[in-house]
């Protein structure tokens, strides 16, 4: 396939790097930053820039942006895709952006509109640390605005291809409430936890535990801001419930209520087997 990608950071660029390896489709590529440009072309991650001219042949156009700059970033490219061309987009809340799909879809109907979000990353940012491996073993998700099951069962294929175990198909509105949970959350729990004055003095005392739960302070202000104050009523109930949950351990500390914290210790061990349990069926 030809294959369009606007945003050539560390997400944009590892789809380019990925579809390069795995051979079989041309990789056009735009960033507003020539100097990111410059890059993606000497690190391999495309075979030639997105402009007017290569736009018209794409089959597939993929815009890997915050969701404040989606809509911006595609309106020069729309009219120039052929029929039958897809878009789909690598932002981490859907209901915004599925919004501006639909509208764009009412706009142009001769084009397919999918939303996705691919559960992968790292902790840094740019094309500079951009890897061909990004995705392995990842979930995929999809929400669907106007693509038929055919078409649907083509791009699920598609990125299978990349590496992704499994492509899920779900609701905006699902998307946002769970991966407010499941992301934004442990992003949140993971940036506060590290501005303990203890963490400066960790060395010699840590392991495992320690480093998996700090792993993801380490993250992009500007990107999780965005993200997280536009998913904040998810986010918010999210996090007033972790607190909630927190003071019943706190409480039981003060009073040195052994018994009330077991309880507390024991019904999160069970919840936790019970979950991995299910997951293995």
């Amino acid at each position: 396939m030809k294959i369009g990608i606007i945003g050539l950071g560390l997400m944009g660029g590892s789809l380019g790097k990925t579809l390069k390896k795995i051979g079989g489709h041309e990789v056009f590529g735009y960033d507003n930053q020539e100097t990111v440009m410059l890059k993606a072309d000497m690190l391999g991650a495309i075979n030639a820039p997105l402009d007017e001219t290569t736009a018209k042949d794409i089959d597939m156009l993929i815009v890997s942006l915050y969701p404040s700059s989606f809509l911006s970033s595609i309106e020069r490219f729309l009219p120039l895709l052929k029929d039958g061309a897809v878009i789909t987009d690598f932002c981490g809340i859907k209901r915004k952006t599925m919004a501006e799909m639909k509208e764009l879809s009412k706009k142009y109907p001769n084009l397919i509109f999918v939303g996705g979000h691919p559960m992968a990353g790292r902790e840094f940012s740019g094309i500079d640390r951009s890897v061909s491996g990004l995705f392995e073993k990842a979930s995929m998700i999809l929400t669907n605005v106007n693509a038929d099951i055919f078409t649907l069962e083509k791009i699920k294929a598609f990125y299978l291809t990349l590496g992704f175990s499994e492509v899920v198909i779900t609701t905006p509105e699902y998307h946002d409430r769970a991966i407010a949970f499941t992301s934004q959350l442990c992003h949140i729990v993971s940036n506060a936890f590290i501005k303990n004055e203890i963490a400066s003095e960790h060395f010699g005392y840590s392991a495992g535990s320690y480093k998996d739960l700090t792993r993801v302070a380490r993250l992009n202000p500007k990107m999780w801001s965005e993200l997280m104050i536009e998913n904040g009523d998810n986010l918010s109930k999210e996090l007033d419930e972790f607190i909630e949950n927190l003071q019943k351990y706190s409480v039981a500390l003060k009073n040195g209520d052994r018994v009330e914290l077991e309880k507390l210790l024991s019904e999160g061990n069970e919840r936790k087997l019970l979950i991995d349990t299910k997951n293995k069926k």
